[in-house]
């Protein structure tokens, strides 16, 4: 027997079919063969020699929250009473109200004490739940959080202004976890598994996600979310928050304009994305522009941006589209300006290329520690590529190809700042010439921590400023004095 399609709230309610009668099997007749009834004993029983059993770490059980125990409770009766899958379909401005009506009679008919901010609270937390990504909604919309850290279901880092902080937010328990972690990737058409436990994706608003499974993650899914901020930052965020003065920005900006083809170096965290955003803004907008990323984070303002993003294999390990196609590709869409988020493998012999045949302005990010780690770090994924090429004609294709070499870095306090502007100024016998134009010096740390110093030319008058007057940019020269 079917259940009823609408249910007190107006929804339509899960159809369930009534499970069909048990079959019995008739009785078999008595025998009065004892030994029929009952297999012959052994003669000796002597036990069998147990194997030694390795040990394993024994993980603490999650002790249970009665917050928790109740959210979840609701939770369940709440799919019971309404099919959630027609949320999507009956998306109006209503639906939201009509859920949390549908909460509160529920909450009412358990008879829990709850005082107004706990009902409150409990509803906020079950809309989450049905209609969003549960205890991560509330960190996502917290402006003040940039990067969001999960160990587990019972211990979650966020970053806020570069500090990592333990946030009170908790999940139920590993399958709690998972739920969520699968309603991310199946929105963008991934997946994650015990055969597939690595997952790269993005969400809605553009942030970051990245997550492990067991059996690789030992305690639990781990996951991590980078938060891009909903309005880009600009240059004059930068030069407020100190991670760029007025000079080096305006230095940029002519780098940009007077199209340089620049590697902006730094390590995990340090802010390569965001200036690399910040330097996409000083693009013309008359002219084609081409991104090329492996999970899209960047946010051009330009209206001609043709955007790529790479793809994984499917079931079947076929399909993948890698960062190397993609730039080979971009090759034949006729762009002015190439961009590639990161540069991480053999794709690196094909930006080089592409600097040095006309596509010049281009830009790309990598991990590196300081500039000339920059440099040894491109010849490597150059040789990923496959190709026995000389180390000399790799360098010599990367001093042709890189003018600039900009290295972010984020500092002991959480503070992220532009640490070197370096040129590239070509090859002497086997070794890439490098010499700083802008360095930060640091003096010391105040009271509170916090770094203090200052970014300051080093008195050398850079080659490229014949290569900017040459489009048509003039630079003061006194930029560069001590």
């Amino acid at each position: 027997m079917s259940l009823s399609k609408q249910n007190r709230w107006g929804f339509g309610k899960k159809e369930t079919a009534s499970a069909p009668e048990p079959q019995t099997s008739p009785t078999p007749p008595a025998t009065d063969d004892a030994t029929a009834a009952a297999p012959a004993q052994p003669k000796f029983n002597t036990p069998a020699p147990s194997m030694p059993q390795p040990s394993k770490p024994k993980r603490e059980s999650i002790p249970e929250d009665p917050y928790l125990e109740l959210k979840s409770n609701i939770h369940r009766r709440l799919i019971e009473e309404i099919d959630l899958n027609q949320l999507s379909e009956k998306n109006g401005p209503g639906l939201r109200e009509q859920i949390k009506d549908a909460i509160n009679h529920l909450l009412m008919e358990e008879n829990t004490l709850l005082t107004l901010s706990e009902r409150d609270r409990m509803v906020e937390d079950i809309l989450n739940e049905a209609m969003g990504l549960g205890p991560l909604e509330q960190l996502l919309r917290d402006q003040s959080v940039s990067e969001i850290m999960i160990l587990g279901p019972q211990l979650v880092y966020v970053e806020r202004s570069g500090k990592l902080t333990e946030s009170k937010v908790r999940f139920k328990d590993d399958a709690h976890l998972l739920q969520i972690i699968d309603r991310i990737v199946s929105a963008v058409g991934r997946r994650v598994d015990e055969t597939q436990p690595l997952c790269d994706a993005r969400l809605k608003d553009g942030s970051r996600f990245n997550c492990v499974i067991p059996p690789l993650a030992l305690d639990g899914p781990l996951v991590t979310i980078r938060k891009f901020s909903k309005d880009p930052l600009k240059v004059q965020d930068l030069i407020n928050f100190g991670s760029l003065t007025p000079e080096s920005a305006e230095l940029l900006r002519a780098f940009v304009q007077g199209r340089l083809n620049i590697v902006i170096s730094g390590g995990t965290g340090s802010g390569k994305t965001t200036l690399l955003n910040v330097l996409s803004s000083f693009i013309p907008d008359d002219e084609r522009i081409v991104t090329i990323e492996d999970t899209a984070e960047l946010q051009l303002q330009q209206k001609h941006v043709a955007r790529m993003e790479t793809r994984p294999p499917n079931l079947e390990g076929k399909g993948e589209i890698t960062m190397r196609d993609l730039v080979k590709n971009s090759l034949r869409m006729r762009p002015e300006r190439i961009v590639v988020g990161e540069c991480r493998s053999g794709e690196t012999l094909d930006m080089l290329q592409a600097m040095n045949t006309g596509h010049d302005g281009s830009l790309t990010t990598l991990h590196a520690n300081t500039p000339r780690d920059a440099i040894r770090r491109m010849e490597t994924m150059v040789m990923m590529a496959g190709y026995d090429l000389p180390q000399k004609a790799i360098r010599e294709q990367i001093s042709s190809a890189v003018h600039v070499i900009i290295q972010a870095s984020r500092l002991s306090d959480g503070s992220r700042r532009v640490m070197n502007i370096t040129e590239v100024v070509g090859m002497e016998g086997e070794v890439v010439l490098l010499q700083d134009i802008f360095h930060f010096v640091q003096y010391g740390v105040d009271e509170n921590h916090k770094i203090i110093g200052s970014f300051k030319p080093t008195g050398i008058r850079p080659k490229f400023l014949d290569v900017l007057k040459a489009e048509g940019i003039e630079l003061d020269e006194s930029l560069f004095a001590l």
